[in-house]
């Protein structure tokens, strides 16, 4: 029989992708339960999941963990990125640079007025 200590020793274990394929499996087994079709899919991620877990190629499971945080840092920069930017309220009027995207303001009711972007130095008037 198999040591177990050596068993885990040679195997990678939990890692954050495979907690997403976890969450991903929990839910389609959820859904599942009310909606037969979601089985197979879940059933899939199941099988993915024990295979990343029971994988003994552990550089490969790490290279596909390390893309998968990538990609989520990625995701979250976006969405921070997302909602920092051009937020509207009721003084100002928010626009971009024609010449560079990038984003300015100014406010409102000051008629029409010249602007020189901070980012590239470019003029060009708009109005307010």
């Amino acid at each position: 029989m198999a040591d177990p200590k050596n068993f885990f020793q040679k195997h990678p274990g939990i890692d954050p992708y495979s907690l997403f394929w976890l969450v991903i499996f929990l839910v389609l087994a959820a859904v599942g339960r009310f909606y037969l079709p979601l089985l197979i899919p879940a059933a899939i991620a199941l099988v993915y999941l024990l295979f990343r877990l029971l994988s003994k190629n552990a550089e490969k499971r790490q290279m596909e963990n390390a893309r998968f945080l990538a990609l989520v840092r990625a995701v979250v920069r976006w969405c921070r990125k997302k909602r920092k930017t051009l937020q509207p309220d009721k003084e100002h009027y928010y626009f971009k640079c024609p010449n560079c995207g990038q984003p300015m303001r100014v406010p409102k009711g000051l008629g029409k007025i010249q602007i020189t972007c901070r980012a590239c130095a470019s003029q060009f008037e708009t109005k307010s």
